[in-house]
């Protein structure tokens, strides 16, 4: 694994366990909608990405034809 997706995997981790810690000592609902699940969403897909190289945003921008 190179350095960058290991950051990539670190990132995304470290922003679901702080959601999962303001969450667990009540700064935060996650049970009721809200923007902080686009947070969520951005750290799981983050860090699937560090581990699987794989990232929809990436492919989206490559076919809108970013190089």
């Amino acid at each position: 694994m190179s350095a960058q997706r290991m950051t990539m995997s670190f990132a995304g981790l470290f922003i679901m366990i702080s959601l999962g810690l303001a969450h667990f000592y009540g700064n935060i609902d996650l049970t009721q909608m809200s923007w902080l699940w686009f947070t969520a969403f951005v750290g799981a897909n983050l860090f699937q990405a560090g581990l699987t190289n794989f990232c929809p945003l990436t492919k989206i921008l490559k076919a809108a034809g970013a190089s």
